[in-house]
């Protein structure tokens, strides 16, 4: 029988991962700022996908947890029973 896997103590994922974090951060400002400068960028304040990237940064300052589980949901299509398998092209 295997031992139930423990996760890793929180100060220790912080330590591992708060320079990939920052990087993360630090390019998702960038790409804003970008759009933002960008000609025709007042044209997108109501542009859904926009809206879903402030949306997503909310639940991230969010206290409560599963994020990731949040995020996935906010940017994954609502389920549709007619949806047909597509078929391979050969």
């Amino acid at each position: 029988m295997t031992k139930p896997v423990q996760p890793l103590p929180a100060a220790k994922v912080l330590d591992q991962q708060f320079l990939d974090i920052r990087c993360r951060l630090l390019d998702v400002a960038a790409t804003m700022d970008r759009i933002g400068r960008g000609d025709g960028a007042t044209h997108l304040k109501d542009d859904h996908r926009l809206e879903k990237i402030k949306k997503g940064l909310f639940i991230l300052l969010d206290s409560s947890s599963a994020k990731a589980e949040q995020i996935q949901k906010l940017f994954s299509l609502e389920y549709d029973a007619s949806w047909e398998i597509p078929k391979p092209r050969y």
